[in-house]
């Protein structure tokens, strides 16, 4: 019960000591805005608590990593873990403060997000969906196919943080070089698309050395020279006869609208979406709504891929599954057993306890609201020797009672009795060890907690339950695969018999 309703995930949001955030305005606004808007946001995160300084690059999106006008990124450094004693100043209420103060920004649209847990994994925490337009259609096609997709998306409760960073009607002006005038004024074409590129654009030109440092040296035209379409009639080029051309004589401009960029994946025509899993759902349980969103609204000609940390946590499921490598680690304890005690049916006596582990380690992590992760199954594969030890102390001196020639019943119960002491002695010993790692802060705390309590949780069902159980799975297995003679131990008596014989 408690391993199906606990929430899956692949790796836990862990406090890194820094947080990202994004900031973007309507489609193709200027970088002077976006550098005011950008200015008021720095405020706010500066005013947040838990926050030492934050590094701001105005007119590149993290998300998408492109460079435009109306995108900025926000590097936050949070204090040290040890002088962040506060719960207003830990790391995920430092998210939620800051996407609702930043909620309160009009001229923008800005959050914060959580830096991936694999570093250089993606460039985010939470799901990186790919839609693909695996029919070769137009933009359009994509873009309304996107937008179907992300109101789907929005009303699903597992789902959080929904954007893309497909822009596909950006506003942008066309201009378009008439190459039949370029051949009557007798201009190069290589020099008006030259002379476009520095004035209205910008065009590297050398390196030089000033104040022990080497600066760049770019040319382009003055802001309020390259504003307007109608300044192109203020840039001029060269003809063949040596008079100055304006570049408004060859070419023609018109407004249109379209993407800034268009990303492919898997060489298809392609669209990010980004999402978090709402508060009470795993990253496993968000990815599966993805999918059923995609199945419920999508066409055939669309396919979709994962990118990112999404991408290693699709590929772990589709891998080997966490209930074969921990049946194979029970194969191998298993032989293991079945050699020392040199018996197949002793084993189980000892296995049949490892269950009530687990089940103590789902509880724990349930109660606790964590998540069943790899941190979780590395816990998992350790209790399975922890549990057997506990197992092992009670069948060991059970067996040597019972080659004794005592009943089952009396040879598990003597056991039990005399290795009681041993177990819990053992048994608390390793939970108090463990104490450490549940109580865990700083750097990497969640996933010393998940560790720690799978194990705590483990053991403390295999110290108080397991011990009930393991006399009782003894007398099955004996009873199952010996049948006692009346009198005594069947064994025994056989042995005597054949010793009597032969004097």
């Amino acid at each position: 019960f408690f391993g199906k309703h606990l929430p899956v995930s692949f790796l836990p949001d862990e406090d890194q000591g820094f947080v990202y955030a994004g900031l973007q305005l309507p489609d193709a606004a200027s970088l002077q805005r976006t550098d005011a808007v950008t200015k008021k946001a720095e405020e706010i995160i500066m005013k947040t608590p838990g926050v030492k300084y934050c590094t701001t690059v105005v007119g590149f999106s993290m998300l998408s990593g492109v460079s435009n006008t109306y995108s900025s990124f926000f590097f936050i450094t949070l204090e040290e873990w040890a002088a962040r004693k506060k719960p207003e100043e830990q790391y995920e209420a430092i998210k939620v403060h800051l996407n609702r103060e930043l909620r309160g920004l009009t001229e923008a649209i800005a959050f914060a997000f959580p830096p991936p847990a694999i570093p250089g994994v993606g460039t985010s925490g939470g799901a990186t969906f790919i839609l693909e337009d695996r029919s070769g259609k137009d933009i359009a096609f994509l873009a309304e196919q996107t937008n179907k997709f992300l109101d789907a998306a929005r009303k699903r409760p597992e789902l959080a943080g929904l954007s893309t960073t497909f822009r596909p009607t950006v506003p942008q002006v066309f201009v378009e070089v008439d190459r039949d005038k370029v051949l009557k004024q007798g201009v190069a074409l290589g020099d008006v698309y030259k002379t476009l590129q520095c004035f209205m654009g910008g065009a590297f030109v050398n390196y030089f050395n000033r104040f022990g440092r080497q600066w760049q040296i770019y040319v382009q035209a003055e802001g309020q020279f390259r504003t307007k379409a109608q300044n192109l009639g203020q840039f001029r080029v060269r003809n063949n006869a040596g008079e100055m051309v304006p570049l408004s004589a060859v070419t023609s401009v018109r407004s249109t609208a379209g993407p800034e960029f268009t990303m492919r994946y898997n060489l298809y025509r392609s669209a990010q979406i980004n999402a978090s899993a709402a508060p009470g759902y795993s990253s496993a349980q968000a990815m599966e709504a993805l999918e059923q969103v995609f199945a419920e609204t999508m066409p055939g000609e669309m396919g979709y891929d994962y990118m990112g940390m999404s991408y290693q946590e699709k590929k772990a499921q589709e891998g080997v599954s966490p209930a074969v490598i921990f049946a194979f680690s029970l194969l191998c304890v298993f032989l293991i057993l079945a050699a020392q005690y040199e018996s197949w049916s002793l084993p189980f006596s000892v296995l049949l306890g490892t269950p009530i582990a687990v089940m103590g380690a789902f509880l724990a992590l349930w109660l606790l609201r964590y998540e069943n992760n790899v941190y979780a199954q590395i816990g998992l594969v350790m209790l399975i020797g922890l549990a057997a030890k506990n197992a092992i102390l009670i069948v060991e001196f059970a067996k040597m009672e019972y080659d004794k020639g005592k009943p089952v019943v009396e040879a598990a119960l003597t056991g039990a009795k005399l290795r009681l002491r041993p177990i819990l002695m053992t048994s608390f010993a390793f939970i108090l060890g463990c104490v450490p790692l549940a109580l865990a802060s700083g750097a990497g705390a969640i996933s010393r907690r998940v560790m720690g309590m799978t194990v705590i949780g483990g053991m403390l069902a295999a110290s108080f339950i397991a011990i009930f159980l393991i006399p009782v799975t003894f007398y099955v297995v004996e009873k199952m695969t010996h049948k006692e003679k009346p009198g005594g131990h069947g064994l025994v008596e056989h042995t005597q018999k054949e010793g009597e014989g032969h004097e």
